[in-house]
């Protein structure tokens, strides 16, 4: 087993251009030392996926988490799988996200604003990689062939009913106007030939599901291409939630920089990136569901078993050597939380900004860790910001889309976001919750788990930002702080990992005053400061009487 533990991807190396298909991206992240190679056997239904979920939850620092590729994959009864398995080669960190779209992770939102506003459209091909493996007919119902020739992992063993395919990007045409669709749905193993389908049906769900409605309304099965593996900026169209009048292919390409190459499936009309790993190809029935689940989901609970739909295969086709591409997903953070988050909070803050025209909005932070992106967003605002535009900036983000926004705090540029403690500190001191609390009822339920009733939500917003000038954050000041880390790496004590705020800053309520203490008392000289103090005492107050409502005549003339 080989675990790089150095990067070169913050070097001044260039940042290479965005793979055309999934193993150009491997070999790039290979380059760059962020791929655990894994030799060893490793049971893909009790071992693989936990094994790579251990970065997450083991609270490694995004810098250290890797993509693993295992190499020695076998299964629960011991069979062995010669397709390799990639994990976590995606959106592992923010950095593979920006490598597999080949832009800085700061150019990532300006750069689905671009591709989005300036679409590519697709090039069709007569001959693919993707195509030169095909299995139907007879093959696909052989009892150890079709579906289980792929190593398709357990996600959440203990729990899932059967391996899922995770990494999926599901092509669908709209019936009435050819508008393709691609998105990210997870799929569980039924049959050699057979599927299990989920397609969220709530309110800002899947662009297939709208679809599939209109198949219904047809009476005819709807056609369906899974996708296993492709160029991430392909990919990565799947989970965005772009306008379902848009052909993300387009998209995909201006991503890319150019048309991404297509080619028609074997046994249906639509079309798929020719240089996909696997492609599995089927109809999806539009008049019957089929018990789907249990199945580990991103809310944090386990999806109990539902009627979803329900897809017959009709081929698989493959390259001669592919990689097996699934994400870890689940509770977050994860794989799949990152691609949300670093694609997601960019776009809000072009919206707020741009389109909205909130002043004083400066960040835009959806809440990773257990809740998933989706439901908790934090605003930064400058200081001084009007009290109508911090509100214009909390009912903007809890409106932009359906299923985000749940509840949105608004909170001062001097507070990381990323730091839920600090939220609920400026929560705490800066709220008042008579006048900066509101409730807006009536909000569809969105995603969560299913058990007890599904009645209408409601969404909550919050004012946390400082209404005055406040007194400074009580840390020693930075120049301190640093003074002691160096001290502290001097003694080899255990390594830090600092999380904003470990210094003391100013928050506007501060006097020359009291800096001028401040520094005597850093000098020793803070015997000064006493005799002056003396000569302000003062009778006829109770204890805590702050000095400036009296006047301040603590310092002799």
């Amino acid at each position: 087993m080989t675990i790089p533990v150095k990067t070169d991807a913050k070097s001044a190396k260039p940042l290479p251009k965005p793979a055309k298909d999934f193993q150009e991206h491997l070999a790039i992240l290979e380059q760059r030392g962020l791929v655990a190679r894994i030799d060893r056997a490793i049971d893909k239904d009790a071992e693989l996926h936990p094994l790579a979920r251990w970065q997450f939850q083991g609270a490694l620092p995004e810098e250290q988490r890797r993509a693993f590729l295992f190499t020695n994959v076998v299964d629960g009864e011991g069979r062995k799988y010669d397709i390799p398995v990639a994990v976590g080669a995606l959106a592992t960190t923010s950095e593979m996200y920006a490598l597999g779209m080949g832009v800085p992770v700061s150019e990532i939102g300006d750069a689905w604003l671009k591709a989005i506003n300036h679409p590519i459209a697709p090039v069709t091909v007569k001959k693919a990689a993707c195509q030169e493996v095909v299995i139907q007919g007879d093959a696909l119902r052989e009892p150890n062939g079709g579906l289980k020739l792929l190593p398709v992992p357990n996600s959440t063993p203990g729990f899932d009913a059967a391996p899922y395919l995770t990494a999926t990007l599901c092509v669908t045409k709209d019936p009435e106007t050819g508008v393709r669709n691609m998105g990210t749905y997870r799929g569980q193993l039924k049959a050699t030939d057979r599927l299990g389908v989920r397609m969220a049906s709530r309110l800002g769900g899947a662009g297939g599901y709208a679809h599939w409605l209109k198949y219904q309304k047809l009476k005819q099965p709807m056609p369906i291409a899974i996708v296993i593996g492709c160029a991430p900026a392909i990919f990565f169209t799947g989970p965005q939630k772009l306008g379902t009048d848009m052909d993300e292919m387009g998209v995909a390409g201006a991503l890319l920089g150019e048309a991404v190459k297509t080619v028609r499936c074997i046994t249906n009309d639509l079309e798929v990136p020719a240089d996909s790993e696997i492609v599995i190809e089927g109809v999806i029935d539009s008049q019957l569901l089929e018990p789907e689940g249990p199945f580990g989901e991103s809310h944090g609970h386990v999806a109990l078993e539902d009627y979803n739909m329900s897809m017959q295969v009709t081929a698989i086709t493959m390259k001669k050597k592919p990689v097996f591409v699934s994400i870890i997903s689940q509770v977050t953070p994860s794989e799949s939380s990152v691609m949300k988050v670093v694609a997601y909070e960019p776009l809000y803050l072009a919206h707020l900004r741009d389109h909205l025209g909130v002043k004083g909005i400066k960040r835009v932070v959806m809440h990773e860790a257990l809740s998933n992106v989706r439901p908790v967003i934090f605003l930064n605002f400058a200081p001084g910001t009007p009290k109508t535009e911090i509100w214009r900036g909390l009912q903007g983000a809890s409106t932009l889309q359906a299923q985000c926004g749940k509840i949105v705090i608004a909170v001062g540029e001097d507070v990381d976001a990323t730091n839920a403690d600090a939220v609920f500190w400026s929560m705490a001191y800066r709220t008042n919750l008579n006048e900066d609390l509101h409730v807006v009822p009536y909000r569809a339920p969105g995603h969560g788990p299913k058990s007890g009733p599904r009645t209408s939500d409601a969404t909550l917003l919050i004012d946390a930002t400082p209404k005055h000038p406040m007194p400074p954050f009580a840390l020693p000041a930075k120049e301190f702080m640093e003074r002691a880390k160096v001290i502290w790496d001097e003694l080899g004590l255990p390594a830090l990992n600092p999380r904003p705020p470990w210094y003391g800053y100013s928050l506007g309520d501060w006097d020359a005053n009291w800096d001028l203490w401040a520094k005597r008392a850093v000098e020793g000289k803070w015997e000064e400061t006493g005799r002056e103090t003396f000569q302000g005492r003062k009778g006829g107050m109770i204890p805590e009487t702050p000095v400036r409502s009296v006047g301040n005549n603590s310092k002799s003339d």
